[in-house]
């Protein structure tokens, strides 16, 4: 369906009407294995970690949507980070970006660098640095973009051509953005992955991980990973995340909508920090977002000064939830030092800027009025 539009595809690739009953929606098939007629003798399906028809529609359809020809659906977003490492034998070397989400530095720092893994760790907003950090022994170039918590951004097509000069692969961690908003296959990245729990899922009610990737080398690989490793999603996590990839479109736009009205308020006020958010003119990367970005996200980060402003601003708001996670209907508040940036080693918080005072918002599809009134009585409390 390559030639439709994006919400067009995101209703209907891999979501023909059922063939028994003309069910409009995917069924969750609820099971566990599949009746055969013989030895040998089949319909295709033997058992559901390999084979899964709710997952096999979900897989088609972030495919398209991410311009790629494989997909793959997994239990988490960090399996589906763990997947994609494994393409990679121990000893292998990674460049990474030097912000990133807590949890995959915490899979490469603490699970697989005592394997033997080694990674270099970049400010990916310089490319020339980026190209200094890879040595001929280098698989994977590995990118958020923007960043998390930071927003910071990386120029995807030239990395892409950091990587292709080497040999390596590239991978974009597209989480934040949503195949609506970015998608790095078109520019050159080799794999890109989700944590579909977030904007995919989009309401705070499933976990889940997918990788993309328009590589046919590298999709039987990924396959024979997941079936081998066997971190795939239940059928129901599928079905809820193929719901939600129907109105990704919609509630992008809105979620845009409301970001950029929440930033202009708190980039205005004068007890707020530098706001991190690539829609604001000032923001250092605001050219870059435009070019390869089509929308700017949910996504907002700021300092309030200290711990106490902090701790005192998570408990005071109402319309926003404290929690952590983020990209769901309802906006929500994090602090990253204590909650999902933890695993950061202090100096490291520190020289990216990851302070005691900085909160993180996902700004949701509430009303924007709501939400700056929350914010404004917040900081009066």
């Amino acid at each position: 369906m390559k030639q439709h539009g994006f919400s067009t595809r995101a209703i209907h690739a891999g979501q023909e009407p059922e063939a028994v009953t003309g069910a409009v929606n995917v069924p969750i098939f609820q099971t566990s294995t599949y009746a055969q007629q013989g030895i040998g003798d089949h319909k295709g399906f033997e058992y559901a970690r390999t084979h899964h028809p709710t997952r096999f529609a979900l897989e088609q359809c972030l495919a398209e949507l991410e311009g790629g020809t494989h997909g793959f659906a997994f239990g988490s977003g960090l399996a589906a980070i763990d997947a994609v490492m494994r393409l990679l034998p121990p000893g292998a070397h990674v460049v990474a970006g030097d912000d990133m989400y807590g949890g995959t530095f915490r899979l490469f720092d603490k699970v697989l660098k005592p394997l033997g893994y080694r990674f270099t760790y970049v400010d990916f907003r310089d490319v020339e640095a980026v190209r200094a950090a890879v040595a001929p022994e280098t698989g994977m170039i590995y990118a958020e973009t923007p960043t998390n918590p930071m927003m910071r951004l990386c120029d995807l097509q030239a990395i892409a051509d950091v990587a292709r000069d080497s040999g390596a692969m590239m991978v974009v961690d597209n989480t934040f953005m949503t195949p609506y908003l970015q998608t790095p296959l078109s520019l050159g990245a080799s794999i890109v992955l989700h944590s579909t729990t977030k904007y995919l899922g989009g309401h705070s009610d499933l976990i889940g991980g997918a990788v993309v990737t328009a590589d046919a080398g590298i999709a039987e690989r990924l396959k024979f990973l997941q079936n081998a490793c066997g971190a795939v999603p239940g059928p129901m996590d599928c079905y809820l995340t193929l719901r939600s990839l129907k109105t990704l479109a919609v509630r992008m736009d809105r979620h845009c909508a409301n970001a950029q009205k929440v930033a202009e308020y708190l980039a205005s006020h004068p007890e707020f920090g530098a706001v991190h958010y690539p829609g604001l003119p000032d923001f250092p990367q605001h050219e870059l977002a435009l070019r390869q970005m089509r929308g700017f996200g949910g996504m907002i980060s700021t300092d309030l000064g200290s711990l106490e402003k902090a701790r005192s601003f998570c408990a005071a708001v109402k319309v926003f939830a404290f929690a952590e996670s983020l990209g769901g209907v309802e906006s929500l508040l994090c602090h990253p030092v204590s909650m999902t940036h933890g695993s950061v080693p202090p100096e490291t918080r520190q020289r990216l800027g990851i302070t005691d005072g900085l909160v993180r918002f996902s700004v949701g599809i509430e009303d924007a009025e709501d939400l700056i009134a929350d914010i404004k009585q917040a900081m009066e409390a």
